[in-house]
């Protein structure tokens, strides 16, 4: 197990989601199993993750898995998620990703600084309709912010909701951070600002809070905050045709 808590708690987690017996390798390296009902990734994807100097690949069949450990077994395990090296050894149909997998302990979080006024909302999150819709489709499904389980924070500017934060309850007692600001918003310290309360809710309730981004902007968002970055995850669809 890893001398950094939070890096064994993260692990932890993402076995879980394997949903096959697979553990990341104390000594290092990429470890693959068949796992078919995997939640490392979309069904019938190969799921990759990378935490510390370790990785879990999680393959839909056995001829997958044996491709995925055969064009592995020379790739540097801090590459296993870089798409363009993934392309290169794999015949790869379509990917998701890579995306930043960052963590905070009560010890690391850094509040931020009291600024705009900050509500709570638990009235079904019907009032966050608006600002989904004034983000997009692309945003708000980067965001996530349609399946927060938790209270929604939110800053209002007369009647309208232009940032809000929550989290969805994942497995392991993780929570999933879920952050958006209204476009012609952004750039004020909204979002830093409604995040370190739903991140404070989740830390209260002894969850670890989990940050998964793929814009920059949001990743200095997460940094500001605390979060650690401990790893990388990768969505990949093999083309079953070309399997060997």
């Amino acid at each position: 197990m890893s001398a950094d808590p939070l890096l064994a708690r993260a692990r932890g987690l993402w076995e879980m989601l394997a949903a096959a017996p697979v553990s990341f390798a104390p000594s290092g390296g990429v470890t693959v199993v068949v796992s078919p009902e995997s939640r490392l990734c979309p069904p019938s994807w190969a799921g990759i993750v990378v935490l510390g100097d370790a990785a879990i690949v999680t393959a839909p069949t056995g001829a997958a898995a044996r491709a995925l450990r055969y064009a592995m077994a020379n790739v540097p395990t801090d590459s296993l998620t870089a798409a363009d090296v993934i392309q290169t050894v794999l015949p790869v149909a379509e990917v998701l990703g890579p995306a930043t997998l960052g963590y905070v302990s009560s010890e690391g979080f850094r509040p931020a600084a009291a600024g705009a006024a900050i509500e709570e909302s638990d009235s079904g999150h019907q009032e966050l309709h608006g600002l989904v819709r004034s983000a997009g489709q692309q945003d708000a499904d980067e965001s996530g912010m349609e399946e927060i389980t938790s209270p929604a924070f939110v800053v209002r500017e007369g009647a309208d909701v232009i940032a809000a934060a929550g989290y969805r309850t994942w497995p392991a007692s993780t929570a999933h951070i879920s952050v958006l600001t209204a476009p012609r918003h952004r750039g004020r310290g909204l979002a830093r600002q409604v995040a370190s309360a739903a991140v404070a809710h989740a830390l209260a309730a002894n969850l670890m809070p989990q940050w998964r981004a793929r814009p920059v902007e949001s990743r200095r968002v997460a940094a500001a905050l605390g979060f650690r970055e401990l790893g990388t995850q990768l969505s990949v669809r093999l083309d079953q045709d070309k399997l060997v």
